[in-house]
């Protein structure tokens, strides 16, 4: 089977990264629609695809899935025999738990810090809650990290779905050169120099 991942710019769709990263580290095959962000025909482009009207979706026949964490969700019940999750019961609930935490919250930071994969600059001065948001974020990474035990560099050790979610997060990091405590930064170097991520970045570059 190969798939078909509807995504958005990839300089500006911090979404279509999660859903993307997860495809490409996992080594499954797809073919990519990209739709240009922020133009007159964008919202029709995206609807001839998705009833939802956002990006990414992913197309399976005649099947098509929205939002990033229900691609993944959906990608890993298609594929057990890859680790989408974490191996162990606990990892695999607390990898669940900050992926949701990821999907659902730190409005302000999104909205302050907006992804740009091209754009370097200096932390910019934010609100009390975007840096409630980063303080939250690094402490999710330093405990999942500690749990780890060192088993591998990501958030439970190996790649997961976990570390897709937080994957434009990093990024967003890098943008704003946001100070980090020395075990988020190793996380996020380790993400950063992940061979997906490079080309992803390499795209939106170009």
């Amino acid at each position: 089977m190969v798939y078909t991942l509807v995504l958005g710019s990839k300089n500006l769709s911090s979404w279509s990264l999660r859903a993307w990263l997860g495809l490409r580290q996992f080594g499954l095959p797809f073919d990519e629609v990209v739709i240009e962000l922020d133009q007159p025909q964008t919202q029709a482009e995206i609807l001839a695809h998705s009833p939802a009207g956002r990006v990414p979706v992913l197309k399976i026949g005649d099947l098509a899935v929205w939002d990033s964490l229900a691609i993944l969700e959906t990608l890993a019940e298609r594929h057990p025999d890859l680790p989408f999750w974490p191996a162990d019961a606990a990892a695999r609930a607390r990898a669940r738990s900050i992926s949701a935490e990821m999907h659902a919250g730190f409005a302000a930071l999104r909205d302050e810090l907006p992804m740009d994969c091209r754009l370097r600059t200096t932390m910019p001065a934010v609100s009390a809650d975007a840096a409630a948001d980063i303080a939250r974020i690094q402490a999710l990474w330093r405990t999942a990290r500690a749990q780890a035990g060192g088993a591998g560099p990501f958030l439970f050790g190996a790649f997961s779905i976990a570390d897709a979610m937080y994957a434009p997060v990093v990024s967003r990091f890098v943008t704003y050169d946001v100070a980090l405590e020395p075990p988020c930064r190793a996380y996020a170097d380790a993400v950063m120099a992940l061979p997906a991520m490079r080309v992803w970045l390499a795209a939106a570059e170009s």
